[in-house]
C-alpha cells in the first residue's frame, strides 16, 4: 500500500483522482491549499505529492519548497495550466518527478504516481543539454526525479535537496576535471557517485560505477537501481 497527497483547489478533480487511487488499494489525503497540505505532511509520510501550481494561500512551488524541509524523501509532481510560470523553475530546483500540463489524462498521473520512488532524487551533472535531458527522462521512467547542473558553479547552486546518488561527468565547465565531483562530496558528504565520461580521466574520489560514453543506458539505470535499493530502510518504504 502506498500513500499519496493530492493538493488542488479544484476539489472535484482531487476527489475523483483520490477515488481511483483508493479503489486500487492506496491511501490518499486531499488538501485544498498549500497550508492544509503542509499540515498533513508534518504528520504523515507520503510516497508522492501531486500539487497544483496556482492556489490560494500558498502556491505549488512554495509548497514543494516547504515539504522538502518536512519530508525530503517524498517524490513531488506539479500540475499546471501555466507551463511558462516563473515559479516552475524554482520548483524544478527542488527536484520534481514531473511537470504536467493541464488538461492531463488521469492515466498518465496514475502511471507516474505508481512509479514514484521515495528517497529517489538523483543529481545529474552534465554539460551536454541533450544528454542531460535524456538521462533525466530515462530516470523518470524508473520513478526517479533529478536535479541538474551543467557546470562546477551550478553544483553550488543546487537547492536544499537530499539526493541518494549522483551521475557526474568529470569534465564540465568551471574547473579542472573532477572538480564537480569534489564539490558534490563537500555539499553532500557520503553521496554515492556514478561517473559518466567521454574521456579516460581518473576520478578524484571513490565512486560506485564508471561508464564511458557512449554507454548502455539500461546498465546505467541498473546501477542507479542498486544504489537506491541499498539505502537504509529502502525495502520498508513509506507504507511500512
Amino acid at each position: 500500500m502506498r500513500r499519496y497527497l493530492i493538493v488542488d483547489d479544484n476539489v472535484e478533480f482531487a476527489e475523483n483522482l483520490a477515488e481511483i487511487l483508493s479503489d486500487g488499494g492506496d491511501q490518499v489525503a486531499i488538501a485544498a491549499n498549500g497550508e492544509e497540505a503542509l499540515a498533513l505532511a508534518r504528520t504523515t509520510t507520503f510516497d508522492a505529492v501531486l500539487t497544483d501550481m496556482r492556489m490560494p494561500l500558498m502556491g505549488g512551488a512554495e509548497l514543494v519548497h516547504e515539504i522538502r524541509r518536512v519530508d525530503p524523501g517524498a517524490a513531488a509532481m506539479v500540475i499546471t495550466a501555466h507551463v511558462g510560470d516563473d515559479a516552475l523553475e524554482a520548483a524544478r530546483r527542488e527536484g520534481l518527478l514531473a511537470v504536467l500540463q493541464k488538461p492531463v489524462a488521469a492515466g498518465r498521473i496514475l502511471e507516474l504516481l505508481s512509479a514514484a520512488r521515495r528517497d529517489g532524487l538523483v543529481v545529474v551533472v552534465e554539460d551536454d543539454d541533450r544528454l542531460s535531458d535524456n538521462l533525466c527522462e530515462a530516470l523518470r521512467t524508473k520513478g526517479f526525479a533529478a536535479v541538474t547542473a551543467a557546470s562546477v558553479l551550478q553544483t553550488e547552486r543546487l537547492g536544499p535537496v537530499r539526493p541518494f546518488c549522483a551521475l557526474v561527468d568529470l569534465r564540465v565547465p568551471g574547473g579542472p576535471d573532477g572538480e564537480a565531483m569534489r564539490r558534490l562530496a563537500l555539499k553532500y558528504p557520503g553521496l554515492p557517485m556514478i561517473v559518466v565520461t567521454a574521456y579516460h580521466e581518473v576520478p578524484p574520489l571513490p565512486h560506485e560505477a564508471y561508464f564511458s560514453k557512449p554507454f548502455d543506458t539500461p546498465s546505467l539505470l541498473a546501477a542507479v537501481e542498486r544504489l537506491h535499493a541499498s539505502q537504509p530502510g529502502a525495502a520498508a518504504g513509506a507504507s511500512a
